[in-house]
């Protein structure tokens, strides 16, 4: 009988290299919110990976930063005190993007938690060859890396080899959640996040950082379930913003949430949505504590 492996893996990376995405593809199931635009994640997700004689618990950190707000503030002790727990890193790099400063950073972040690493050259889709082939290169002087894997999130190229190391790395351990779990968050925390996601793949540069979803309630009813939510932002022109004219911002949130849901909830979903204008709420710990962020 082979030895159950199981362990906690912290995802590191600079923002918008595809950490989310990364993280609900080894999942098989969208738990964590995904934007082109960096520095969207904001709670320390665990996407769970199963296999057939081990489990992996993917901490999806927000990305690496200098705090302005509450909010970011919270973020970077996220990401300081992630290490501590895990027992691997998964470090990604962006195969389209010359390797800079932010991720030279990072390397040294994550070569000081002496943790194994597994090298993750991301986004090979789409990139000419010579590019992705440069990037490896330059990544595989970063650090020292225990495998280096070029992979794509969206198209799952190389996932499956991934998911071969990452049981190899991982210790001798329990089962930390259910066989079909693929996340310790609530049914709260997913609704909150992919009704942000949907909000956030719409709106102007300007507004998504001031973007927050308190969902109230989901409820079951007749058909599936009712999930009643306000869309929080900060000032009252971002509010006309995410309504739209003759709310149809609001309304295309709205079908675009209740389609993801469904999925993730494998039963209809009728979202109610309203906007909501709190004034900072980045820097109100109180709000932040309701926020669960």
């Amino acid at each position: 009988m082979s030895t159950f492996r199981s362990g906690l893996i912290a995802l590191a990376g600079r923002p918008n290299v595809g950490k989310s995405t990364l993280a609900n593809a080894l999942a098989g199931q969208h738990v964590a919110a995904v934007s082109s635009r960096p520095q969207t994640t904001r709670r320390r997700m665990r996407a769970v990976v199963n296999g057939e004689d081990w489990q992996g618990v993917l901490i999806d950190m927000p990305g690496f930063q200098k705090p302005a707000d509450g909010l970011t503030r919270r973020m970077q002790e996220a990401v300081d005190g992630a290490f501590d727990d895990c027992d691997a890193v998964i470090f990604i790099l962006n195969a389209r993007e010359a390797i800079g400063g932010g991720d030279r950073f990072i390397a040294q972040r994550v070569s000081a938690s002496k943790l194994p690493i597994i090298l993750v050259v991301n986004k090979i889709d789409g990139a000419p060859a010579e590019q992705v082939a440069g990037t490896i290169a330059q990544a595989s002087q970063l650090v020292d890396f225990a495998e280096l894997h070029p992979v794509s999130a969206v198209t799952e190229d190389g996932l499956d080899s991934l998911r071969d190391t990452i049981s190899r790395l991982l210790p001798p351990g329990p089962r930390y959640f259910p066989d079909g779990v693929v996340s310790d968050q609530t049914d709260e925390e997913l609704s909150a996040e992919l009704i942000r996601e949907a909000a956030l793949q719409r709106v102007r540069d300007e507004v998504p950082h001031a973007i927050a979803v308190q969902v109230d309630s989901v409820e079951r009813a007749s058909v599936g379930r009712i999930i009643r939510a306000a869309i929080l932002v900060e000032t009252e022109s971002q509010k006309g913003i995410i309504v739209g004219k003759g709310g149809s911002m609001i309304r295309a949130i709205g079908e675009a949430s209740r389609t993801n849901l469904a999925r993730l909830f494998g039963e209809p979903v009728h979202t109610d949505l309203v906007v909501k204008v709190r004034p900072k709420w980045r820097r109100d710990e109180a709000m932040l504590d309701r926020l669960g962020l």
